[in-house]
């Protein structure tokens, strides 16, 4: 059951990214691309501020400690805002977010094969690898 809620809240989270593309499509062109990322990431920074008040443990002097390569992920958020802010408006959102679930799927089956960044291993077999190639043949679809 535990599982199961997990898989609704993440795929409510990955409505909310059509929905977050779909909002920031139109702001990109009113505003700009990256104004409209820059929107975004300060409303975001906000809230995540006044959320870290409330959290149950806050670690920021330990975040810094890290190794540096660990918070490059921070580079990768506003990149990809901008791509989906950019085309969204070309592409349409049922497109653009085909393609980045594509996206995700081949990283991600790469990242578990070889276990990058300490994540279990977890080898790419013909059912993972006929996945990808389904979303590549939806993503030829709905293109």
């Amino acid at each position: 059951m535990k599982q199961i809620l997990t898989l609704c809240v993440v795929f409510a989270a990955g409505m909310g990214l059509s929905v977050e593309a779909g909002l920031l499509g139109p702001l990109g062109e009113r505003v700009g691309h990256m104004s409209a990322t820059l929107c975004i990431f300060l409303v975001g920074s906000l809230l995540l501020s006044l959320a870290l008040i409330f959290a149950p443990r806050r670690a920021l002097p330990e975040l810094f400690a890290q190794p540096r390569w660990m918070l490059t992920g921070g580079v990768l958020g506003p990149v990809y805002v901008v791509i989906i802010t950019s085309v969204t408006p070309l592409l349409g959102v049922g497109t653009t977010m085909v393609a980045i679930l594509f996206g995700q799927i081949a990283a991600g089956l790469l990242l578990d094969h070889f276990g990058v960044f300490g994540v279990a291993r977890q080898r790419v077999d013909g059912y993972r690898l006929g996945a990808l190639v389904l979303i590549a043949a939806a993503l030829a679809l709905i293109h």
